[in-house]
């Protein structure tokens, strides 16, 4: 199996070499492309206004890994289209030292390399981490790669994960032994609690910052928030057909098919 592993807090990051480190214990091959600085909350960028580079460098470890100056769902792209030359099986992004729930996965550029890779055709899989919001000191991010390591193992094996689909998986902060479990989960509730900022630079124009407090979401049963908050590694499979049935199915009782009739 080779891996290609990225994120979007650069290539640099720790949570990055945590999770190579992990997915070398069960890959044949494991190839490192990510940002050279942090894409977090870049959505999903394609760079084509701008030519990309891509430099090498060495991880804290001495690993080899290629840094490039586009957006997480870039690198993916890249490697795909040949500048990677042997076959990827799987795309890993992350670990991201926040995590990426509900409508997080829109912004997030953890997740979106993730859905890039099943544009491509490969299997996306996307790590978080639920570091508390008033953590502070060195993150320890070996037990989230851990449980990211038993989890992408498992999927490899059964040899049948789908293409066309990612998985997107938040861990909660602490040991393994703390953690309670695995759960499969839908999306959840984000509350996003953002305010505008306004302020003068030195010349008397105003200039803005979204700011606010830290987002929360609604503890759920069955939901991605529910289940971490209530101490599960949560395990969310996502699509990439965005279209909602539910305004479909109204819109085809309204009778909105067939000829438009303008007046």
């Amino acid at each position: 199996m080779h891996i290609l592993v990225t994120n979007d807090d650069g290539v640099h990051a720790p949570g990055l070499l945590a999770l190579a480190q992990a997915v070398r214990k069960i890959a044949d091959k494991v190839t490192i492309l990510a940002p050279d600085h942090n894409w977090s909350a870049s959505g999903h960028v394609k760079t084509l206004h701008r030519p990309l580079r891509v430099n090498e460098t060495e991880l804290a470890d001495g690993t080899f890994a290629w840094a490039c100056d586009g957006a997480p769902s870039d690198c993916v792209a890249l490697a795909q289209l040949g500048f990677i030359p042997e076959e990827i099986d799987l795309v890993v992004s992350g670990i991201n030292p926040n995590a990426n729930i509900g409508h997080d996965v829109t912004y997030s550029g953890t997740v979106t390399a993730a859905m890039e890779a099943a544009i491509w055709g490969i299997p996306g899989v996307a790590v978080s981490l639920d570091r508390p919001e008033d953590f502070s000191g060195a993150v320890d991010y070996q037990h989230a790669a851990e449980a990211a390591r038993r989890i992408i193992h498992w999927l490899w094996e059964q040899e049948s994960m789908p293409k066309d689909a990612i998985l997107n998986i938040n861990i909660p902060y602490g040991p393994l032994y703390e953690m309670k479990g695995f759960r499969l989960t839908r999306q959840g509730l984000r509350i996003y609690r953002d305010e505008l900022v306004r302020r003068l630079d030195p010349r008397g124009k105003p200039y803005y910052w979204i700011g606010g407090d830290a987002p929360i979401g609604v503890e759920e049963p069955g939901t991605d928030y529910g289940s971490l908050s209530a101490g599960y590694i949560s395990i969310t499979p996502i699509q990439l057909d965005l279209t909602c049935q539910s305004m479909m199915a109204w819109m085809q009782d309204l009778g909105f098919e067939g000829d438009l009739q303008v007046s």
